[in-house]
C-alpha cells in the first residue's frame, strides 16, 4: 500500500477484539462492537500553526492508539478496512 496522509491526518488499522468473554462465551460477529484501538499505519507531516510553521505529530507509525468509536472515516485499501482521522481525534497512545 502506498498512501501518505496529508497535514495532521493519521491512517489507523483497527485491532480485532477477542471473540469470547472472560467466562468463555463466544461473541458472534453480528454482536461485536467496533474496536476503539488501532495501530498507526501512516502519519502526515503535521499541521501548521498561525505562523505557518509545522507542528510535528505526536503519534508515529507502529503506535497503538485509542480513539472514539465513531471517529474518523472508514476506507478500504488493498482489501483492508482502515480508518483515516485527524490526530486530535486520537485520545492517547497505549503503552
Amino acid at each position: 500500500m502506498n498512501f501518505q496522509p496529508l497535514h495532521d491526518r493519521v491512517l489507523v488499522e483497527r485491532l480485532e477484539e477477542e471473540n469470547k468473554t472472560k467466562s468463555g462465551i463466544i461473541i458472534p460477529d453480528t454482536a461485536k462492537e467496533k474496536p476503539m484501538e488501532g495501530e498507526v499505519i501512516a502519519v502526515g507531516n503535521g499541521a501548521r500553526d498561525e505562523d505557518g510553521k509545522f507542528i510535528k505529530p505526536e503519534v508515529s507509525v507502529g503506535d497503538t492508539v485509542l480513539f472514539g468509536k465513531w471517529n474518523g472515516t472508514e476506507i478500504k485499501m488493498d482489501g483492508e478496512e482502515l480508518v483515516i482521522m485527524k490526530e486530535n481525534e486520537i485520545m492517547g497512545i497505549l503503552g
